[in-house]
């Protein structure tokens, strides 16, 4: 756990592009440790990075308001609750407006019935879906997606099926375009069948292992308030596209004023798209 201030990777110039993969914790007042405790520390950590874009997972409506305040003025954002509108935990996308423009942008649930807003199937009690933006990098010229999901956090085949229709999703998608892919995958990296999946079946690269830099220790991405375990499992992961060269990977283990500013350690990467 670290106090500094310093940027891991910080604001990126082209042709490089600072993606952050941030589950916020959700922003229920009635739950220990609520969101206005840890606003400013979430907003400092961004604001620190300055991210090109940034997925993040549980936030909802209100929460993800204050979020946008807190940025600076050009960062949007893109996203749906799962419950449909303003209802439930959002795959919000955030973005630099001065660095990306969203031309589509779509939204599908972790079911089999994945255009019905709300739909759930295979046994997972929590409504689980993504969010997909395709942007026009305006430092390159290229066009490029995001994709930003949350798998299950309890049922094994939930995890498995929603990682199979995300990897079916991703092969719909234009072959010619660099795809990267944010999330809350909860299970681990390296060593579980959603992994293999998204990784091995989809020809997408782990950022954090095919990092020409890992510029931090490897932490356990959920770290549930405590200091967190050095080389424990990382469920959130930032995927990318083949092709795609990974100059450098960090896990933001770092507190503002001794805040938290989630239960889970924000993971980062500076990309140069393919």
């Amino acid at each position: 756990m670290s106090t500094s201030t310093e940027p891991l990777i910080g604001r990126a110039d082209a042709p490089g592009l600072h993606v952050m993969s941030f589950n916020l914790r959700v922003g229920d007042p009635g739950l220990p440790d609520p969101w206005v405790d840890r606003r400013p520390a979430a907003a400092a950590v961004l604001r620190s990075e300055l991210p090109t874009v940034v997925g993040t997972q549980e936030g909802i409506y209100p929460q993800l308001q204050d979020l946008s305040a807190d940025l600076p003025d050009a960062y949007e954002w893109i996203g749906t609750g799962r419950e449909g509108g303003s209802r439930g935990e959002f795959m919000a996308v955030f973005f630099d407006s001065e660095r990306l423009t969203p031309r589509e942008y779509d939204h599908f649930w972790l079911s089999d019935t994945p255009d019905t807003v709300g739909s759930s199937s295979w046994g997972n009690k929590v409504v689980r879906m993504a969010t997909w933006v395709r942007f026009t990098d305006h430092g390159t010229g290229r066009d490029l997606i995001v994709l930003n999901t949350h798998l299950d956090h309890a049922v094994a085949k939930a995890q498995l099926r929603g990682a199979e229709l995300v990897a079916e999703r991703i092969a719909d998608f234009d072959a010619d375009l660099p795809v990267i892919v944010t999330g809350d995958f909860n299970v681990p990296a390296e060593e579980s069948e959603p992994y293999d999946v998204l990784v091995d079946g989809t020809g997408l690269l782990d950022t954090w292992l095919a990092a020409d830099d890992q510029r931090t220790q490897a932490y356990q991405t959920f770290h549930g308030y405590d200091a967190g375990t050095l080389g424990g499992d990382r469920i959130d992961w930032i995927l990318v596209r083949a092709g795609t060269r990974v100059r450098a990977a960090a896990i933001n283990t770092r507190t503002f004023d001794g805040r938290w500013a989630s239960d889970h350690w924000p993971v980062q990467a500076l990309v140069e798209l393919g």
